[in-house]
């Protein structure tokens, strides 16, 4: 049927741009739309934006998808916590506000009426200005935290009085996601920080509170690992700061500073593992692959850390390690098996200490804990289940902190299964399916499928109005627990990356194939969804199987994989991909590079991009170029369009104010709809 209300796509010069790379000579037609500050490309995305208007804002049923999903992201949600003694930090987003904001609770009473620390929206016009990062002082008494505009994610760090709730003169700009250490009187702070300007470079600075922090000493550089990102904690006594190193996506180094002796020891360094790191009295808790791919617990005294110290806490088994707390006289691990999370309570002498509490098909996250108190919070969400505070002591104390009431009934029942599929290797995958309970998917029931797989992400249950939506109307939501993630450990990281990373592609194309095959839809109607790295995933299987699905939903998307390390903060991931100008990683990039295998007359699906202004993450020109060259190339854009929409003062996804989010969901869900033939 052809698309009588999407207008053809505005004019796009191809110009002749060529270089030759390696040998190979790398055609770049629309190289002009790189500019974002060009004239040309302004007036171009305005049109674009105008055509993708035009063409969602005419199907029937937008509002209804839009009013469904504000009712769903209306709902409480609990983004991160931090305890410290019987204050409880939170940060939150209450019933209709646009941002998450950093509210004081009490960690004793969940009764206790909670009070707003910091509600950034509240100083924007637009609600623009989200909270990036938070870390309260040792006594809970100060608060430093980061606030940045349009999600830029740049943030600057200022210091709250908690008693007062008024702001000390403190302020320090190019703190991006920082780690801050507070003194234990907190007198001053050590943190990360970057040289004004710079999008690399991130250092340890140390700032005493009061002072100039143009002054601040440096703690930790490395100008020869620009793209190395340090983080910082400290002992509870002061006496010992850790800083802990990550080297792109495998490896992490941890040094500790004496400050008494005002030496420097080596945990580990320079070794391909990674170590999440925790302080235990006067011990160093790690939870690491050293030996043990899927992770085990070690511990080491912080006066002599390294490697040939460690003793094993927990060793490895059948589910992945990720990290451990001290809990009181225990360790709390937080382990993921099958691509669920779950606690285990150990001891420090290696025994186990007891059960611990089982919440079911979950992703577990925050996990903050008193080293002096039994107790823990944790942050706990699921497929139908919208992200909730929990206090955990022992086995079955466990109790629903915030927000205080369960989700009401616009939360839809659903049934969640797990099941495995056979990759083009043989490798067997995991994949989530998700419907609502009274939904039995035949070749008929629209679906989603999406993925991530890279920098050791493991796709585990997640929270997301958009996909309670699509369930509630009848829709089927798969999730790949593709390779390059850490659903299965180091190995299958390892085995989704740089020049294997086609492995990845190829198991997401087997999912797709798996869905139809098992009688779940049928290819046309099965749509694809992605963003970022998974932006990149879907690119390549929108190029190399454009018969896969009817339709694709690609968000701030790296497509061009021979020129990406040249924008924004993109160098630090050519540990993941590859560099392109070195001759051998170049031809493993170029072989899957979305941007350079579109060939003109290919029926392609339809595509929707969707990129954002402020992305200070992945340059939006990947998103503009690729629309350009689909608009150009395919054969079927008269009933599968290829649309491309940018917003305005957003960036990669941090800090988006929930109407933004509501209105790009309204968008893919209904551009969903129209492709895969669900009546409105």
């Amino acid at each position: 049927m052809a698309n009588s209300t999407v207008p053809l796509p505005p004019p796009c010069p191809r110009q002749v741009v060529a270089d030759v790379v390696h040998g190979v000579s790398v055609h770049d037609p629309y190289r002009w739309l790189e500019d974002a500050e060009s004239m040309p490309t302004q007036q171009w995305v305005a049109l674009q934006n105008a055509r993708t208007r035009q063409a969602l804002d005419a199907r029937p049923d937008r509002g209804w998808w839009h009013g469904r999903l504000v009712a769903l992201t209306s709902l409480p949600v609990v983004l991160a916590a931090e305890i410290r003694g019987d204050q409880l930090f939170v940060l939150e987003r209450s019933p209709g506000a646009e941002q998450y904001a950093l509210v004081l609770r009490s960690a004793a009473d969940a009764t206790a009426a909670p009070r707003t620390l910091v509600d950034p929206a509240a100083s924007s016009a637009d609600s623009a200005t989200a909270l990036d990062w938070f870390e309260p002082s040792c006594d809970g008494r100060l608060i430093a935290y980061g606030t940045s505009d349009a999600g830029s994610e740049h943030s600057t760090l200022a210091v709250l009085d908690v008693a007062t709730g008024a702001h000390l003169a403190d302020s320090i700009p190019d703190t991006r996601a920082a780690s801050v250490a507070w003194l234990a009187d907190s007198s001053g702070f050590y943190y990360t920080a970057y040289p004004a300007g710079d999008q690399y470079n991130r250092r340890v600075m140390f700032h005493l509170l009061g002072d100039d922090p143009a002054l601040d000493e440096v703690i930790w550089s490395d100008a020869s690992m620009p793209q190395s990102w340090p983080d910082v904690q400290a002992s509870a006594d002061g006496r010992f700061v850790l800083v802990t190193v990550s080297v792109g996506w495998t490896r992490v180094d941890g040094f500790v500073l004496d400050r008494v002796a005002n030496t420097w020891s080596v945990a580990v360094a320079g070794t391909d593992q990674a170590t999440s790191f925790s302080v235990m009295g006067d011990q160093l808790l790690m939870a690491t692959t050293v030996d043990a791919p899927r992770g085990r617990v070690v511990m080491a005294a912080l006066a002599s850390p390294g490697i040939a110290n460690w003793r094993t806490v927990v060793p490895e088994g059948t589910g992945v390690i990720s990290h451990a707390a001290a809990c009181g006289d225990e360790i709390l691990v937080l382990v993921t098996e099958r691509a669920v999370d779950r606690l285990e309570r150990w001891l420090p002498d290696g025994r186990v200490a007891g059960g611990a509490p089982d919440f079911g098909i979950v992703s577990i996250s925050g996990l903050t804990t008193d080293a002096s108190s039994p107790t823990a919070f944790v942050t706990v969400a699921g497929f139908g289940s919208p992200a909730a505070l929990y206090r955990c002591s022992g086995s079955a104390d466990v109790v629903r902190w915030a927000p205080a009431l369960a989700p009401d009934s616009s939360v839809p029942a659903l049934t969640v299964r797990q099941v495995t599929y056979p990759s083009l290797d043989g490798t067997s995958v995991g994949l989530f399916l998700v419907h609502r309970s009274d939904v039995v998917p035949s070749t008929d029931t629209p679906t989603i499928l999406t993925g991530y797989g890279g920098f050791a992400i493991s796709e585990t249950p997640v929270w997301s109005p958009t996909i309670a939506a699509w369930c509630a109307n009848g829709g089927l939501y798969a999730i790949a627990g593709l390779r390059g993630g850490l659903e299965h450990g180091q190995e299958w990281h390892h085995a989704g990356r740089r020049d294997t990373k086609q492995n990845v592609f190829d198991d997401f194309h087997a999912a797709a194939d798996f869905l139809v095959a098992s009688g779940l839809t049928s290819r046309d109607r099965l749509a694809i969804a992605g963003g970022s790295n998974g932006g990149l995933l879907v690119g390549v299987a929108l190029t190399q199987r454009p018969d896969l699905c009817a339709a694709v939903w690609c968000a701030v998307p790296l497509l061009d994989m021979v020129r990406f390390p040249r924008f924004l903060i993109a160098q630090m991931w050519t540990d993941e991909y590859g560099d392109p100008d070195v001759a051998d990683e170049f031809a493993w990039l170029y072989a899957y590079s979305p941007y350079h295998h579109v060939s003109e007359g290919v029926d392609y699906p339809a595509v929707l991009l969707t990129t954002a202004e402020s992305d200070t993450r992945v340059d939006p020109l990947h998103a503009r170029k690729m629309a350009a060259l689909l608009q150009w190339a395919s054969a079927s854009q008269e009933h599968r369009p290829i649309l491309l929409t940018q917003q305005d003062r957003a960036g990669h996804g941090v800090g988006k104010p929930a109407s933004k989010r509501v209105d790009e969901a309204a968008d893919v869900l209904s551009f969903f709809s129209w492709q895969l033939g669900v009546p409105s």
